[in-house]
């Protein structure tokens, strides 16, 4: 145990230095955002495997530990993998280690009943680790563990791949749009023309009875 204990420390430190170099670098070019969407699918993959392998099923669960920014153009893969997770009963937890909270992997966490945590030490990493993470789903009713501030909703268009907090969906697919399409790129429904926001006040008034 000691040697694991040991090597789960020295790569952790690792990942943090690299995060670090990371963040201080003044290159022109956006951070690159990590493959959160392949990373879920994967572990799902191998928890389905493991489910029909034996008669005892285990009560599996799915740790995230991210410092890169969300990747917007991610939206689509992330929610069906967090949706897949909700079906198979399986929590997210979720560790953030970069500088603004995670929108995915709150919305994960929030979803699938898991544990979002943003330490506000890095050098208590390890123990946030072994103490919330570590805990097995029995014992987390037994203890206050620790809540986010709030959750955020905001989604993805399909169009641009950005975050946007109003924006069109489409009535069939549920597609998100920033601007007013007149055909859905995904199903291909037609859309009616936008109402514009210069109505004349004749428009609006109630045509009076007739007596």
């Amino acid at each position: 145990m000691p040697s694991l204990y040991s090597n789960l420390l020295q790569k952790l430190e690792e990942f943090m230095i690299k995060d670090e170099k990371l963040g201080k670098e003044q290159s022109q070019r956006a951070i690159k955002s990590s493959l959160l969407s392949g990373s879920l699918s994967m572990a799902l993959c191998y928890i389905q495997r493991v489910f029909r392998s034996g008669p005892l099923h285990p009560q599996p669960r799915i740790l995230c530990l991210q410092g890169s920014p969300d990747g917007p153009e991610q939206y689509v893969a992330v929610m069906n993998a967090i949706f897949s997770a909700q079906r198979s009963m399986v929590p997210i937890d979720s560790c953030y280690v970069g500088a603004h909270n995670s929108a995915f992997l709150q919305q994960a966490s929030y979803i699938t009943g898991g544990v979002y945590v943003k330490p506000q030490h890095l050098d208590g990493l390890f123990q946030y680790l072994t103490t919330v993470f570590a805990t097995d789903l029995h014992s987390r009713s037994f203890i206050q563990l620790p809540r986010p501030a709030g959750v955020d909703f905001r989604a993805s268009c399909f169009c641009h791949k950005t975050t946007i907090d109003m924006g069109y969906i489409c009535s069939v697919c549920l597609s998100i749009f920033c601007n007013h399409h007149k055909k859905c790129s995904t199903c291909g429904s037609v859309f009616g023309q936008a109402q514009s926001d210069t109505s004349s006040t004749s428009d609006l008034k109630r045509k009076a009875p007739e007596t």
